[in-house]
């Protein structure tokens, strides 16, 4: 009998006309997954193979709007899912209640998102970094079917670290090579990769979770290796080593297997030729293996950068990590092609939304200490002080992971001008909400600009980690960061480069926040309130079980 090897994931539920959605499996041979919902919207699609391993995205029609329809998936006519002995409630599709007049009479939309996951420990093991914030949200959703449940998951980056792997993980990476030899305990291999989405994504209750609440997600750096593509000399550096080019394939295969897929929508899955090259194919490894080495060798010709659209909300996640431009001196976030992309979509239909969130797995407004700090940094390494100071910029750069939005100065400026023209004007959506993660803890910031200020509200919307190490350095540092003296120091390295004042200040109005966390998103109309919740073990022992508890609530916009 076919087995499901992982899965199913929720993926897309269609925001507008509510009467689509993709869910996600991997299964051990090849079969033909179905999906049955009750109310009779059905899909099937038969399995692709990659890399000796079979998944199928199915694609499901006949929703109706408003309503949550439980599912089974069955493979080859088998009921595979839910198990027979399942604790959880039964995996269901919510679709968003339709409305004849949106503007004034929208159902609430919760959007929950957070950044960095280790995957949840073992059973029975004590978890050195305390517990898991999916994993708490599931057993929360568990015990109580019928408490608020998040809309969407944005899961901002970091979902899987292939540069710092688990103990089990090691032990298993050790039956399979030489530890000794690089890239020693890190990830080598697609097989590897399927290893680490297997750990992540098979703990029970995550495994229910993004079953039944759908997912969008981006990558960030650790989802191939810390600090990628910092620089132009960290990748030729790199594109040295013997084991980089598997991993950097391998690393751009997974994500586009296990992560990128679920981010379109039928109909983008229906254009995309790469989709239908491989599942045309008995075997779609070197076709997909051709496609991940042109995207390293030209970033351009690629777009991970996707739009999602929640009635009168729109997401845009962009790629802030495999997009860049890195020749010094025209240092861009974006390439031109994606940054035209990013655009168009957040200008497209002004009248038609009440909200702008834009994903970006990376904040683009930090602590200002860490911004000048940045800033100043870059404008080292692309030669402002001689050469003596560029190299130095280069060494400190990769030391220190000075490599966000005010690393690129030009794409920082560029995005607060792009921000400030959504936010100006009759058209203008009640909020702008910038989404992020990475910096392992939350806080909220708020822009003012030098000129004409915005009459939406623009905030930056930090949450990190759901479930990492948070070390006593980046306690210390970031609060420091956001302190007076850190502002002044840091207004002292912007002079030492000779670094122009950006067009925009900024202050922290909520953290900074240390813990496995989440925030959550309310939306109605144009209205916004924002929650972030922690994951904390009940009465303090780390075997009993946590909780999640709400440590700041606030609101963005009035009713």
């Amino acid at each position: 009998m076919t087995g499901l090897r992982l899965g199913p994931l929720l993926r897309y539920v269609d925001g507008e006309s509510a009467g689509t959605a993709t869910i996600w499996v991997e299964t051990d041979r090849p079969c033909t997954a179905e999906v049955r919902c009750e109310g009779g919207a059905y899909g099937s699609s038969r399995t692709f193979l990659i890399a000796g391993h079979h998944y199928a995205l199915i694609p499901v029609t006949g929703l109706s709007p408003g309503t949550a329809a439980a599912y089974e998936v069955l493979l080859d006519q088998v009921r595979v899912w839910p198990p027979e002995d399942s604790p959880f409630p039964p995996s269901v599709i919510r679709t968003l209640a339709a409305t004849e007049h949106p503007e004034t009479d929208a159902p609430e939309l919760h959007v929950s998102f957070g950044s960095c996951r280790w995957a949840s420990a073992p059973v029975g093991e004590p978890d050195p970094v305390g517990p898991d914030a999916l994993h708490t949200l599931a057993a929360t959703l568990t015990a109580d079917p019928g408490a608020v449940r998040p809309d969407v998951l944005l899961l901002l980056g970091d979902q899987v670290y292939a540069d710092e792997t688990s103990k089990t993980t090691r032990r298993w990476l050790a039956e399979r090579r030489d530890l000794a030899e690089p890239p020693g305990a890190e990830v080598a291999d697609y097989e590897e990769y399927t290893h680490l989405y297997d750990e992540s994504w098979s703990d029970p209750q995550v495994r229910w979770l993004l079953s039944t609440v759908p997912s969008c997600m981006i990558f960030d750096d650790h989802d191939v290796i810390d600090d990628w593509n910092t620089s132009a000399s960290w990748v030729a550096e790199m594109r040295t080593k013997p084991w980089w080019r598997e991993r950097i394939l391998s690393g751009l295969m997974s994500y586009w297997v296990y992560q990128h897929l679920g981010n379109l929508s039928p109909a983008e899955l229906a254009a995309d030729k790469l989709y239908a090259a491989v599942r045309a194919e008995a075997d779609g490894t070197e076709r997909l293996r051709e496609f991940a080495a042109e995207a390293d060798a030209d970033p351009a010709c690629v777009r991970w950068s996707y739009r999602r659209d929640f009635g009168r909300t729109r997401l845009l996640m962009v790629d802030s990590r495999a997009a860049r431009v890195l020749a010094e001196g025209h240092r861009e976030m974006l390439d031109p092609e994606e940054a035209r992309w990013v655009r168009d979509q957040a200008l497209t239909d002004p009248g038609d939304r009440d909200h702008l969130l834009i994903g970006t797995s990376l904040p683009w407004l930090l602590p200002p200490l860490v911004h000048d700090a940045e800033s100043w940094n870059a404008a080292l390494a692309r030669g402002e002080r001689g050469r003596r100071w560029a190299r130095f910029g280069e060494d400190l750069r990769r030391r220190a992971d000075l490599e966000h939005w005010a690393a690129f100065p030009t794409s920082f400026e560029k995005l607060a001008g792009l921000i400030a023209e959504v936010g100006s004007g009759p058209d203008a959506p009640a909020t702008v909400c910038v989404l992020s993660g990475d910096v392992h803890h939350a806080y909220v910031a708020e822009p003012a600009w030098r000129t004409d200020q915005p009459r939406s509200r623009v905030v930056q919307l930090t949450c990190s980690p759901v479930h990492n190490s948070i070390p006593l350095s980046i306690r210390l540092g970031f609060r420091f960061g956001w302190s007076r003296v850190g502002r002044r120091l840091g207004r002292a390295f912007a002079r030492h480069g000779r670094v122009p004042a950006p067009s925009v200040t900024w202050g922290k109005t909520g953290g900074p926040w240390f813990g496995n966390q989440l925030m959550t998103l309310t939306l109605r109309g144009r209205a916004a309130r924002l929650s972030l919740a922690q994951a904390r073990a009940r009465g303090g022992e780390p075997n009993a079980g946590a909780r999640l508890v709400t440590v700041d609530e606030r609101e963005l916009a009035p009713k």
